[in-house]
């Protein structure tokens, strides 16, 4: 007689890496961009998350709590895009030092590269030293996040493989 599984013994099958990617980049871009939000409503820094709409849309509709949402929206999108640049290029990485100086790089690459594309953001020069510490360490612990946690599932799945390789040769 056929045994039949019960639910609870059933595994779900794990997810691809470049999913993680995904979902990491897009939570990322959300929560680093709302915490960019907070930083521009207190006052520490003079860049609302909102300055990504400048260059695209004409309108009061994006200094709203509409152009907030999509602001964030489109922070995700973009996250998701950054995580599959880390996940082709360091996922092998597992230390903190490589997501710190990716969010560097993405810190360098705003203010300094795709400055000129957004015409409301001032040169770094020009803007206050709180807003510059504040925008640094948001970028860095972005990179961090995105680094640390592609890092880590690429080696956990490095793992699975391994004791799947151990187990099948017993």
């Amino acid at each position: 007689m056929a045994e039949k599984k019960l639910e609870q013994d059933k595994h779900a099958k794990p997810l691809s890496l470049t999913a993680i990617a995904a979902i990491t980049g897009f939570f990322g871009g959300i929560f680093w961009g709302f915490v960019a939000l907070i930083a521009y409503f207190f006052k520490f820094s003079e860049i609302s998350p909102t300055t990504i709409l400048e260059p695209w849309t004409v309108g009061e509709w994006k200094t709203g709590w509409i152009g907030i949402v999509f602001s964030l929206l489109l922070l995700g999108v973009l996250g998701i895009g950054v995580a599959y640049i880390y996940y082709f290029t360091l996922k092998k990485y597992n230390n903190i030092w490589a997501g710190l100086l990716y969010g560097a790089v993405l810190f360098v690459l705003v203010f300094y590269v795709l400055n000129p594309l957004i015409p409301t953001l001032n040169h770094i020069n020009e803007l206050k030293f709180n807003t510059v510490i504040t925008m640094l360490c948001i970028y860095l612990l972005f990179g961090l996040f995105i680094g640390y946690s592609i890092s880590y599932e690429y080696n956990e799945q490095l793992e699975r493989e391994k004791t799947k390789e151990i187990e099948k040769s017993r």
